[in-house]
Protein backbone atom coordinates (compact mmCIF):
# COMPACT_ATOMS: atom_id res chain seq x y z
CA UNK A 1 0.00 0.00 0.00
CA UNK A 2 1.22 3.53 -0.71
CA UNK A 3 0.56 4.20 3.45
CA UNK A 4 2.38 0.91 4.74
CA UNK A 5 -0.27 -0.85 7.51
CA UNK A 6 2.88 -1.17 9.98
CA UNK A 7 3.39 1.85 12.28
CA UNK A 8 7.13 3.05 11.40
CA UNK A 9 7.59 3.24 15.09
CA UNK A 10 7.11 -0.69 15.16
CA UNK A 11 10.47 -0.61 12.89
CA UNK A 12 12.29 1.50 15.28
CA UNK A 13 11.45 -0.92 18.18
CA UNK A 14 12.33 -3.42 16.71
CA UNK A 15 15.85 -2.25 15.19
CA UNK A 16 16.20 -1.11 18.84
CA UNK A 17 15.40 -4.95 20.37
CA UNK A 18 17.46 -6.30 17.93
CA UNK A 19 20.65 -4.09 18.79
CA UNK A 20 19.77 -5.00 22.65
CA UNK A 21 19.46 -8.97 21.50
CA UNK A 22 23.35 -8.42 20.11
CA UNK A 23 24.19 -6.46 23.30
CA UNK A 24 24.48 -2.83 21.64
CA UNK A 25 22.86 0.22 23.16
CA UNK A 26 19.17 0.67 21.35
CA UNK A 27 20.20 4.25 20.48
CA UNK A 28 22.16 3.32 18.08
CA UNK A 29 18.98 3.28 16.14
CA UNK A 30 18.18 6.66 14.93
CA UNK A 31 14.70 8.23 16.19
CA UNK A 32 14.74 5.55 18.94
CA UNK A 33 13.76 7.74 22.14
CA UNK A 34 11.91 5.45 24.09
CA UNK A 35 13.08 4.05 27.59
CA UNK A 36 15.10 0.75 27.10
CA UNK A 37 12.59 -1.05 28.73
CA UNK A 38 10.50 -0.95 25.73
CA UNK A 39 13.24 -2.87 23.16
CA UNK A 40 13.58 -5.38 26.38
CA UNK A 41 9.79 -6.28 26.37
CA UNK A 42 10.38 -6.95 22.55
CA UNK A 43 13.49 -8.84 22.13
CA UNK A 44 11.24 -11.64 20.96
CA UNK A 45 11.05 -10.02 17.94
CA UNK A 46 14.28 -11.12 16.88
CA UNK A 47 14.19 -14.41 18.36
CA UNK A 48 10.61 -15.63 17.89
CA UNK A 49 8.41 -13.94 15.56
CA UNK A 50 8.74 -10.20 13.99
CA UNK A 51 5.17 -9.70 14.69
CA UNK A 52 5.56 -10.71 18.29
CA UNK A 53 5.27 -7.29 19.43
CA UNK A 54 1.96 -6.54 17.40
CA UNK A 55 0.42 -9.63 19.72
CA UNK A 56 2.05 -7.94 22.77
CA UNK A 57 0.57 -4.69 22.03
CA UNK A 58 -3.24 -6.17 20.76
CA UNK A 59 -3.23 -8.05 24.08
CA UNK A 60 -2.58 -5.13 26.18
CA UNK A 61 -5.58 -3.76 23.74
CA UNK A 62 -7.84 -6.87 25.49
CA UNK A 63 -6.87 -6.16 28.91
CA UNK A 64 -7.44 -2.33 28.76
CA UNK A 65 -11.06 -3.49 27.79
CA UNK A 66 -10.86 -5.66 31.40
CA UNK A 67 -9.65 -3.21 33.34
CA UNK A 68 -12.40 -0.49 31.81
CA UNK A 69 -15.01 -3.01 33.17
CA UNK A 70 -13.52 -3.86 35.88
CA UNK A 71 -13.18 0.00 37.17
CA UNK A 72 -16.71 0.61 36.22
CA UNK A 73 -18.21 -2.80 38.49
CA UNK A 74 -15.71 -0.64 41.35
CA UNK A 75 -18.02 1.95 40.87
CA UNK A 76 -21.60 0.27 40.38
CA UNK A 77 -22.18 1.08 37.23
CA UNK A 78 -25.22 -1.71 35.84
CA UNK A 79 -24.01 -3.86 33.39
CA UNK A 80 -25.59 -2.76 30.07
CA UNK A 81 -23.88 0.34 30.39
CA UNK A 82 -20.06 -1.57 31.10
CA UNK A 83 -20.65 -3.68 28.02
CA UNK A 84 -21.41 0.05 26.21
CA UNK A 85 -18.39 1.00 27.71
CA UNK A 86 -16.55 -1.60 26.76
CA UNK A 87 -17.35 -1.54 23.39
CA UNK A 88 -16.64 1.88 22.35
CA UNK A 89 -12.56 0.57 23.56
CA UNK A 90 -12.81 -2.58 22.33
CA UNK A 91 -15.12 -2.03 18.67
CA UNK A 92 -12.65 1.76 18.18
CA UNK A 93 -11.04 1.15 14.86
CA UNK A 94 -8.94 3.84 15.66
CA UNK A 95 -7.91 1.95 18.71
CA UNK A 96 -7.54 -1.52 17.65
CA UNK A 97 -5.60 0.21 14.60
CA UNK A 98 -2.91 1.42 16.85
CA UNK A 99 -1.96 -1.69 18.88
CA UNK A 100 -2.18 -4.15 15.32
CA UNK A 101 -0.02 -1.30 13.04
CA UNK A 102 2.46 -1.79 16.21
CA UNK A 103 2.81 1.42 18.47
CA UNK A 104 3.38 0.67 22.16
CA UNK A 105 0.63 3.45 23.59
CA UNK A 106 -1.92 -0.01 24.82
CA UNK A 107 0.88 -0.89 27.13
CA UNK A 108 0.86 2.36 28.80
CA UNK A 109 -2.76 2.72 28.96
CA UNK A 110 -3.07 -0.47 30.18
CA UNK A 111 -0.34 0.18 33.08
CA UNK A 112 -2.54 3.72 33.86
CA UNK A 113 -5.77 2.14 34.27
CA UNK A 114 -4.20 -0.81 36.92
CA UNK A 115 -3.00 2.58 38.54
CA UNK A 116 -6.80 3.42 39.21
CA UNK A 117 -7.81 -0.40 40.17
CA UNK A 118 -4.95 0.07 42.97
CA UNK A 119 -6.08 3.17 44.12
CA UNK A 120 -9.94 2.13 44.57
CA UNK A 121 -9.14 -0.70 46.43
CA UNK A 122 -6.34 0.72 48.47
CA UNK A 123 -3.14 -0.48 47.05
CA UNK A 124 -1.32 2.63 47.63
CA UNK A 125 1.84 1.04 47.98
CA UNK A 126 1.62 -1.04 44.35
CA UNK A 127 0.20 2.41 42.29
CA UNK A 128 2.89 4.18 43.64
CA UNK A 129 5.28 1.29 42.29
CA UNK A 130 3.30 1.13 39.15
CA UNK A 131 3.45 4.67 38.88
CA UNK A 132 6.91 5.16 39.15
CA UNK A 133 7.37 2.24 35.83
CA UNK A 134 4.59 3.90 33.81
CA UNK A 135 5.98 7.92 34.10
CA UNK A 136 9.73 6.13 32.92
CA UNK A 137 8.49 3.90 30.51
CA UNK A 138 6.36 7.27 29.08
CA UNK A 139 6.32 10.58 30.37
CA UNK A 140 3.43 11.83 30.11
CA UNK A 141 1.61 10.29 32.49
CA UNK A 142 3.25 12.70 34.94
CA UNK A 143 0.35 15.24 34.48
CA UNK A 144 -1.76 12.78 36.67
CA UNK A 145 0.52 12.99 39.88
CA UNK A 146 -1.33 16.25 41.34
CA UNK A 147 -4.57 14.29 41.48
CA UNK A 148 -3.65 11.20 42.18
CA UNK A 149 -2.12 12.82 45.11
CA UNK A 150 -5.05 15.56 45.87
CA UNK A 151 -7.19 11.62 45.85
CA UNK A 152 -5.58 10.27 48.62
CA UNK A 153 -7.16 12.20 51.11
CA UNK A 154 -6.78 11.42 55.44
CA UNK A 155 -10.54 11.42 55.49
CA UNK A 156 -10.92 8.50 52.71
CA UNK A 157 -7.89 6.51 54.07
CA UNK A 158 -8.57 6.41 57.83
CA UNK A 159 -9.76 3.62 58.38
CA UNK A 160 -7.66 0.36 57.62
CA UNK A 161 -10.06 -1.76 55.96
CA UNK A 162 -9.27 0.48 52.20
CA UNK A 163 -11.03 3.22 50.95
CA UNK A 164 -14.83 3.43 50.49
CA UNK A 165 -16.09 3.72 46.63
CA UNK A 166 -18.52 6.69 45.82
CA UNK A 167 -20.91 4.87 43.79
CA UNK A 168 -21.18 7.02 40.49
CA UNK A 169 -25.55 7.66 40.72
CA UNK A 170 -25.40 9.26 44.11
CA UNK A 171 -23.37 12.37 42.99
CA UNK A 172 -25.73 15.36 41.66
CA UNK A 173 -24.88 17.09 38.41
CA UNK A 174 -22.88 20.26 38.71
CA UNK A 175 -22.13 22.89 36.63
CA UNK A 176 -18.59 23.21 35.63
CA UNK A 177 -18.14 26.82 36.23
CA UNK A 178 -20.08 27.06 39.58
CA UNK A 179 -16.90 27.51 41.85
CA UNK A 180 -17.87 27.73 45.57
CA UNK A 181 -16.14 29.77 48.25
CA UNK A 182 -16.30 26.54 50.84
CA UNK A 183 -14.77 24.45 47.68
CA UNK A 184 -12.38 26.85 46.82
CA UNK A 185 -11.46 26.25 50.26
CA UNK A 186 -11.50 22.98 50.30
CA UNK A 187 -9.34 22.66 47.40
CA UNK A 188 -6.56 25.14 48.75
CA UNK A 189 -6.17 23.66 52.30
CA UNK A 190 -3.33 21.30 51.51
CA UNK A 191 -1.59 24.41 50.00
CA UNK A 192 -1.72 25.65 53.48
CA UNK A 193 -1.83 23.25 56.09
CA UNK A 194 1.51 21.08 55.96
CA UNK A 195 -0.41 18.31 58.25
CA UNK A 196 -3.46 17.88 55.45
CA UNK A 197 -0.04 17.59 52.80
CA UNK A 198 2.03 15.01 54.45
CA UNK A 199 -0.47 12.15 54.73
CA UNK A 200 0.83 8.96 55.08
CA UNK A 201 -0.55 7.79 51.89
CA UNK A 202 1.07 10.51 49.51
CA UNK A 203 4.31 10.12 51.65
CA UNK A 204 4.15 6.72 50.45
CA UNK A 205 2.78 7.05 46.84
CA UNK A 206 5.01 10.23 46.65
CA UNK A 207 8.61 8.46 47.83
CA UNK A 208 8.18 5.29 46.35
CA UNK A 209 7.22 5.98 42.85
CA UNK A 210 9.74 8.65 42.72
CA UNK A 211 12.46 5.71 43.94
CA UNK A 212 11.12 3.53 41.08
CA UNK A 213 11.49 6.08 38.59
CA UNK A 214 15.10 7.13 39.69
CA UNK A 215 16.28 3.59 39.91
CA UNK A 216 14.99 2.56 36.72
CA UNK A 217 16.50 5.83 35.15
CA UNK A 218 19.57 5.14 37.01
CA UNK A 219 19.98 1.39 35.92
CA UNK A 220 19.99 2.82 32.16
CA UNK A 221 21.99 5.67 32.56
CA UNK A 222 24.50 3.28 34.07
CA UNK A 223 24.31 1.39 30.78
CA UNK A 224 23.29 3.66 28.10
CA UNK A 225 25.04 6.78 29.74
CA UNK A 226 24.29 10.28 28.26
CA UNK A 227 22.37 8.83 25.00
CA UNK A 228 19.68 7.40 27.28
CA UNK A 229 19.27 10.20 29.20
CA UNK A 230 19.04 12.98 26.26
CA UNK A 231 16.93 10.46 23.26
CA UNK A 232 14.44 8.95 26.26
CA UNK A 233 13.70 11.80 28.53
CA UNK A 234 15.58 15.50 28.11
CA UNK A 235 14.43 15.27 24.55
CA UNK A 236 10.58 15.16 25.07
CA UNK A 237 11.08 18.46 26.56
CA UNK A 238 12.19 20.36 23.56
CA UNK A 239 10.91 18.47 21.07
CA UNK A 240 10.28 20.12 17.95
CA UNK A 241 8.66 18.27 15.00
CA UNK A 242 7.98 20.02 11.32
CA UNK A 243 6.26 16.90 9.91
CA UNK A 244 3.52 14.76 11.16
CA UNK A 245 1.93 17.40 13.35
CA UNK A 246 -1.53 17.94 14.12
CA UNK A 247 0.11 21.28 16.42
CA UNK A 248 -0.92 24.86 15.80
CA UNK A 249 2.70 25.22 16.87
CA UNK A 250 3.40 23.27 13.88
CA UNK A 251 3.88 26.06 11.37
CA UNK A 252 6.38 28.50 13.30
CA UNK A 253 8.52 24.91 13.92
CA UNK A 254 8.51 24.33 9.89
CA UNK A 255 9.79 28.10 9.57
CA UNK A 256 11.99 27.94 12.16
CA UNK A 257 13.70 24.37 11.19
CA UNK A 258 16.89 25.80 9.99
CA UNK A 259 17.98 27.53 12.72
CA UNK A 260 17.75 26.10 16.36
CA UNK A 261 15.06 27.09 18.13
CA UNK A 262 15.90 28.32 21.81
CA UNK A 263 15.21 26.28 24.54
CA UNK A 264 12.93 29.38 26.26
CA UNK A 265 11.09 29.24 23.02
CA UNK A 266 10.75 25.06 22.71
CA UNK A 267 9.95 25.58 26.49
CA UNK A 268 7.04 28.23 26.02
CA UNK A 269 4.71 26.26 24.80
CA UNK A 270 3.64 24.51 28.08
CA UNK A 271 2.50 27.60 29.55
CA UNK A 272 -0.45 27.30 27.88
CA UNK A 273 -0.79 23.73 29.15
CA UNK A 274 0.46 24.40 32.71
CA UNK A 275 -2.17 27.06 33.28
CA UNK A 276 -5.49 24.91 31.83
CA UNK A 277 -4.13 21.22 33.55
CA UNK A 278 -4.13 23.52 37.13
CA UNK A 279 -7.70 24.55 36.91
CA UNK A 280 -8.89 21.01 35.23
CA UNK A 281 -6.88 19.62 38.57
CA UNK A 282 -8.34 22.16 41.18
CA UNK A 283 -11.79 21.33 39.73
CA UNK A 284 -12.06 17.32 38.88
CA UNK A 285 -9.26 15.93 41.01
CA UNK A 286 -11.61 14.11 43.24
CA UNK A 287 -13.30 12.39 40.42
CA UNK A 288 -9.92 10.98 39.29
CA UNK A 289 -10.92 9.21 35.55
CA UNK A 290 -13.12 12.57 34.63
CA UNK A 291 -9.98 14.66 35.69
CA UNK A 292 -7.55 12.98 34.04
CA UNK A 293 -9.69 12.61 30.66
CA UNK A 294 -9.89 16.30 30.24
CA UNK A 295 -6.34 16.89 31.76
CA UNK A 296 -5.09 14.23 28.42
CA UNK A 297 -7.26 15.77 25.93
CA UNK A 298 -6.57 19.20 27.28
CA UNK A 299 -2.87 18.44 27.39
CA UNK A 300 -2.83 16.74 23.26
CA UNK A 301 -4.55 19.57 22.22
CA UNK A 302 -2.81 22.35 23.25
CA UNK A 303 0.89 19.99 23.02
CA UNK A 304 3.62 21.70 20.41
CA UNK A 305 3.55 18.10 18.67
CA UNK A 306 0.75 15.67 18.63
CA UNK A 307 1.23 12.46 16.57
CA UNK A 308 -2.18 10.55 15.99
CA UNK A 309 -0.97 7.96 18.78
CA UNK A 310 -1.52 10.40 21.71
CA UNK A 311 -5.65 9.77 20.85
CA UNK A 312 -5.36 6.70 22.68
CA UNK A 313 -3.85 8.30 25.95
CA UNK A 314 -7.27 10.21 26.41
CA UNK A 315 -9.33 7.35 24.32
CA UNK A 316 -8.88 4.55 26.83
CA UNK A 317 -10.65 6.83 29.66
CA UNK A 318 -13.37 7.71 27.80
CA UNK A 319 -15.68 4.50 28.61
CA UNK A 320 -14.74 5.43 32.49
CA UNK A 321 -16.80 8.83 32.05
CA UNK A 322 -19.60 7.96 29.35
CA UNK A 323 -22.05 6.65 32.41
CA UNK A 324 -21.62 10.04 34.29
CA UNK A 325 -22.30 11.80 31.00
CA UNK A 326 -26.25 13.37 30.28
CA UNK A 327 -25.01 13.78 27.06
CA UNK A 328 -27.13 12.27 24.38
CA UNK A 329 -25.63 10.54 20.82
CA UNK A 330 -27.96 12.19 18.99
CA UNK A 331 -27.52 15.95 18.36
CA UNK A 332 -24.41 16.70 20.67
CA UNK A 333 -22.90 13.69 21.54
CA UNK A 334 -22.82 13.39 17.48
CA UNK A 335 -22.10 16.56 16.69
CA UNK A 336 -18.56 16.28 18.90
CA UNK A 337 -17.65 12.95 16.78
CA UNK A 338 -18.39 14.93 13.52
CA UNK A 339 -16.48 18.40 14.53
CA UNK A 340 -13.57 16.00 15.64
CA UNK A 341 -13.32 13.44 13.23
CA UNK A 342 -14.31 15.54 10.33
CA UNK A 343 -11.53 17.87 11.59
CA UNK A 344 -8.62 15.02 11.98
CA UNK A 345 -9.71 14.08 8.20
CA UNK A 346 -9.48 17.68 6.80
CA UNK A 347 -5.85 17.82 8.27
CA UNK A 348 -5.16 14.16 6.93
CA UNK A 349 -5.92 15.33 3.39
CA UNK A 350 -3.58 18.31 3.44
CA UNK A 351 -0.56 16.19 5.15
CA UNK A 352 -1.35 13.97 2.50
CA UNK A 353 -0.96 16.37 -0.43
CA UNK A 354 2.27 17.61 1.42
CA UNK A 355 4.05 14.18 2.49
CA UNK A 356 2.63 12.06 -0.36
CA UNK A 357 2.30 14.45 -3.34
CA UNK A 358 5.11 17.16 -2.61
CA UNK A 359 2.34 20.02 -3.00
CA UNK A 360 3.07 23.21 -1.02
CA UNK A 361 0.58 23.00 1.16
CA UNK A 362 2.12 24.55 4.22
CA UNK A 363 -0.28 27.35 5.21
CA UNK A 364 -3.67 25.05 4.32
CA UNK A 365 -1.62 22.65 6.67
CA UNK A 366 -1.72 25.26 9.75
CA UNK A 367 -5.12 26.25 9.04
CA UNK A 368 -6.22 22.77 9.59
CA UNK A 369 -4.19 22.30 12.87
CA UNK A 370 -6.05 25.50 13.92
CA UNK A 371 -9.39 24.02 13.27
CA UNK A 372 -8.19 20.93 14.56
CA UNK A 373 -7.61 22.67 18.07
CA UNK A 374 -10.89 24.62 17.86
CA UNK A 375 -12.45 20.78 17.77
CA UNK A 376 -10.76 19.69 20.66
CA UNK A 377 -11.78 22.66 22.54
CA UNK A 378 -15.35 22.20 21.78
CA UNK A 379 -15.05 18.65 22.32
CA UNK A 380 -13.64 19.37 25.75
CA UNK A 381 -16.21 22.01 27.03
CA UNK A 382 -18.85 20.31 25.72
CA UNK A 383 -17.75 16.95 27.84
CA UNK A 384 -17.23 19.19 31.20
CA UNK A 385 -20.86 20.79 30.45
CA UNK A 386 -22.56 17.69 29.87
CA UNK A 387 -20.34 15.58 33.16
CA UNK A 388 -22.03 14.60 36.28
CA UNK A 389 -19.18 15.03 38.89
CA UNK A 390 -18.65 11.72 40.79
CA UNK A 391 -16.02 11.62 43.41
CA UNK A 392 -14.49 8.13 43.78
CA UNK A 393 -13.30 7.91 46.83
CA UNK A 394 -16.03 8.51 49.78
CA UNK A 395 -15.08 9.62 53.16
CA UNK A 396 -14.40 7.17 56.05
CA UNK A 397 -17.94 7.68 57.80
CA UNK A 398 -20.09 7.15 54.78
CA UNK A 399 -18.65 3.56 54.01
CA UNK A 400 -22.50 1.88 53.61
CA UNK A 401 -22.37 3.77 50.76
CA UNK A 402 -19.53 2.31 48.89
CA UNK A 403 -19.70 -0.16 45.95
CA UNK A 404 -18.82 -4.04 46.34
CA UNK A 405 -15.17 -4.87 45.52
CA UNK A 406 -14.52 -6.82 42.90
CA UNK A 407 -13.22 -10.48 44.17
CA UNK A 408 -10.76 -10.96 41.53
CA UNK A 409 -8.96 -7.84 42.42
CA UNK A 410 -8.84 -9.14 45.85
Amino acid sequence: MEVRYTDIDYLVFSDAASLIASGKSPFERSTYRYSPLLAFLLIPNSILHRSWGKFLFSASDLLVGLFIRTILKLRGVPENSCILSVIVWLFNPFTFTIGTRGNCEPVVCAMVLWIFICIMNGRVLQAAIWYGLVVHLRIYPIIYALPILLILDPQVFQSGEGPALQNWSQSGLQSPWSFSVTRLAHLFRPLFFMRSILTRERILFGLISAAVFLLCTAFFYCLYGWDFLHEALLYHLTRTDPRHNFSIYFYHIYLQYERELMVVEKLISFFPQLIVQLVLILKFAQDLPFCCFVQTVAFVAFNKVITAQYFVWFFCLLPLILSSSNMKLKWKGLSCIILWVGAQLHWLMWGYMLEFKGKNVFLQLWIGSMLFLAANTYLLVSVIHHHKYSPVLAPGENRSHGATKNPMME
